[in-house]
């Protein structure tokens, strides 16, 4: 029987693959290219937060489900243009729900190899937003944890909600449910009322 943590991981792959599908089509890439968009945008944060504490190999490099289910969701990106004709819209959508799916994994794969609270929250942070760095940075675009928007901090408030339910005992599969749809919500509300982090401005007078 497939896990609840498992399940959840592989819905997060889906959605985060189609963010760097649709992303990679924006720029005009082909299927191999929007495939590999794909394919690093989905795994790129959980391989680098499983090198950084420890595991090894990346789950990418023994389990083929997650290279199918990025192929998958590349070709339905590439197919599926009258379902993505507001690119922009679906890669926010897509992007704002990966982010709360992989908080949870991060959190929770943290907790498990022993992890205290704090760095388990980091680690959620890494796996729910560095894969969307790599993403950016093969688009030759600054990426958006390194910008004003709200993306790095909804991930910091689903890794603490992630936590903070653990510890009152909810289920795995709930738990998962209203941390993403909590996280998600935070981005998505962020973009549709343009809230920003505050800037530096250097002023050359």
């Amino acid at each position: 029987m497939i896990s609840p943590l498992y399940f959840a991981d592989l819905i997060g792959v889906f959605v985060f693959a189609v963010s760097g599908a649709i992303a990679g089509r924006q720029k005009e890439m082909d299927l191999f290219g929007m495939f590999m968009l794909a394919t690093v945008t989905c795994v790129g944060g959980g391989t680098l937060r499983n090198l950084l504490i420890g595991v090894t190999p990346p789950p990418v490099l023994t389990d083929p489900a997650y290279l199918i289910v990025a192929a998958i969701a590349t070709i339905a990106s590439f197919y599926g243009q009258p379902i993505w004709q507001r690119a922009e819209r679906a890669v926010s959508l897509f992007d704002a729900l990966g982010l709360g799916v992989f908080v949870c994994i991060g959190v929770q794969v943290s907790q498990a190899n022993g992890l205290a609270w704090w760095a388990s929250v980091g680690m959620g942070m890494v796996t729910a937003t560095f894969g969307g760095v790599i993403r950016d940075l093969l688009r030759a675009e600054v990426p958006l944890i390194f910008r004003k928007e709200i993306y790095a901090t909804a991930a910091l408030a689903g890794g603490l909600m992630y936590l903070a339910l653990d510890f009152l005992h909810l289920s795995t599969g709930l738990n998962i449910l209203l941390t993403t749809t909590t996280t998600a919500a935070i981005r998505i509300t962020a973009i549709r009322l343009n809230f920003n982090l505050p800037t530096f401005v250097v002023r050359n007078d």
